[in-house]
């Protein structure tokens, strides 16, 4: 079975921000092995930090000379400037009970049969900003529901793209790319209108 990096949702509104990149992560020094860039394949930098859980699989089992899939929370202040978060490592081999299957090694057919690509993001949240002059949105992005009373656990996610001023304060589903430092919007899918008034 062909474990899926970004899980399908388990709740119509359920927010996430959640993505796959290709890259090799280069740390900034050796004592501090968590933080670092990921060079993607086109050689494009991206500020990350490795979290907990992902931090013991990075000591065990990866290379770092080697490309891999990261699986990531992105975060940003504005369209330039991207910070990831790895939370995991899409490796269907090494890290997963699948058979090595010499024939399957093409790791971007194994991603195109899950409906997936290489720095593919899914984006769902409440639609709280549009800059119709700049071709920007803000999607406020609350974590699971168990954290409602950690109010700075909220997060505003800056995606390049248009949407109509009438989805303000509406849940959306994007389907969204990672272009350099930048995230943008490909597509979308209202979840529920006035959101905010209804919660």
């Amino acid at each position: 079975m062909l474990k899926n990096p970004i899980p399908k949702v388990t709740n119509n509104k359920q927010f996430r921000a959640i993505g796959i990149v290709n890259g090799i992560f280069v740390p900034h020094d050796n004592k501090q092995i968590n933080r670092g860039f990921l060079t993607d394949n086109k050689g494009e930098k991206i500020e990350t930090v490795v979290l907990g859980k992902a931090l013991s699989l990075l000591k065990k089992h990866i290379d770092l000379k080697k490309s891999y899939f990261w699986i990531v929370y992105p975060k940003n202040k504005n369209t330039q400037n991207l910070h990831l978060q790895v939370a995991g490592i899409w490796e269907p081999y090494q890290l997963n009970d699948f058979p090595n299957n010499s024939s399957k090694t093409n790791f971007a057919k194994l991603l195109e049969e899950l409906d997936l690509k290489d720095n593919y993001f899914s984006v769902r949240g409440e639609l709280v900003f549009v800059n119709i002059q700049k071709k920007e949105i803000v999607i406020k992005i609350c974590p699971a529901s168990k954290l409602k009373n950690l109010k700075n656990k909220n997060f505003k996610l800056v995606l390049k793209g248009e949407l109509s001023l009438e989805l303000l304060n509406s849940f959306v589903s994007l389907d969204v790319i990672r272009n350099g430092n930048s995230l943008k919007l490909i597509s979308y899918e209202v979840i529920e209108k006035n959101f905010s008034k209804n919660t």
